[in-house]
């Protein structure tokens, strides 16, 4: 498949392509009925990504349940910090600590668990499926979402010195210059072999963001959203354009109408850009997957790189960015 705005295409290829394979899913579709499920598969965003899609596929293969396999993958990336925006290791706030944002969610039973600006946890996405596996409630944040985490023997660190950070920047007596720089997230999706999804998301928010402040992706409908009728899908970029039009639950509802995966993100991103006075200057980006084990991608402002696994190696593949369509 060429590439082209809008198109998938392969970088670093060291086997067939994969990108050929939702084309032929699709033409058997047509010619036998429902087409053959891959799974188990995986897909996130960022060449970083690749790290967690591999160690998705290699929790499968030794037997591990998708929402193992999630987990797995998307600690591999906090352990890593990867990029300056996943984990402790990422881009601290206004006052010079990260805050951390996580969700998980399951198709089955739309099971879900999320926590915000957690504190000193270096996995936030194992917080995360703990409560929504050892609560009766979908999401924590702050100091009761570390509570929570630390009560259920999840991993955490000293934040003693936070407190002297916290009043040095109420007082004014903190560098202003803080790195505001990036704001990636790694959002993982999965299909295992029955054909059921699965998805996480992890980061460390936008660099120097204000205290407090809760990005898209522990937002479910927002950063994630997965439904085990039709699939699922992830968000990264500029939190507030995804959260404030629902941009995941809507590439999701897309699939439902029956549009394929890559078709349904361009559509969101359009849909946006029509709506918002920034027009296609979003700074965002969607991966989906359907239960077909299709998938797709798109991006409003930059070419995007992601990663998709069907076995012990990622393909890195990325899309350039959509073309733009009147606004009018």
């Amino acid at each position: 498949m060429r590439s082209g705005p809008g198109s998938v295409s392969c970088v670093g290829m060291g086997r067939p392509s994969l990108v050929s394979f939702p084309l032929l899913l699709i033409l058997t579709a047509c010619a036998n009925g429902p087409a053959p499920r891959p799974g188990p598969l995986a897909i996130a965003t960022w060449p970083f990504g690749r790290f967690a899609t591999e160690q998705a596929i290699s929790e499968f293969a030794g037997g591990g349940s998708r929402l193992d396999a999630v987990e797995a993958g998307i600690r591999e990336i906090e352990r890593r910090s990867s990029d300056g925006s996943v984990g402790l290791g990422g881009r601290p706030n206004a006052a010079g600590y990260p805050q951390l944002d996580a969700c998980i969610m399951d198709g089955p039973g739309h099971r879900a668990g999320s926590v915000a600006a957690l504190e000193g946890i270096p996995h936030p996405i194992t917080a995360a499926r703990q409560v929504m596996e050892r609560s009766r409630h979908v999401m924590l944040a702050g100091e009761g979402a570390r509570w929570f985490a630390v009560e259920h023997g999840v991993e955490a660190v000293d934040i003693g010195d936070l407190d002297a950070e916290k009043r040095a920047w109420v007082e004014g007596h903190r560098d202003a210059d803080v790195d505001r720089a990036g704001h990636d997230t790694i959002a993982l999706l999965v299909l295992d072999a029955a054909g059921h999804v699965a998805g996480g998301c992890s980061t460390s928010g936008a660099g120097g963001k204000l205290p407090g402040r809760v990005g898209d992706s522990p937002i479910l409908g927002s950063g994630l959203y997965v439904d085990d009728e039709v699939g699922a899908a992830g968000a990264t970029g500029l939190g507030e354009n995804v959260m404030r039009y629902c941009g995941t639950f809507l590439v999701v509802e897309f699939m439902r109408q029956g549009m394929p995966p890559q078709t349904a993100c361009e559509e969101v991103v359009h849909r946006i850009a029509r709506l918002d006075p920034r027009g296609y200057d979003l700074d965002i980006c969607f991966i989906a997957l359907d239960k077909l084990g299709r998938y797709g991608a798109a991006a409003s402002s930059q070419r995007f790189p992601f990663a998709v696994a069907t076995g012990a190696d990622a393909e890195l593949l990325h899309v350039e960015r959509v073309v733009p369509r009147s606004l009018q």
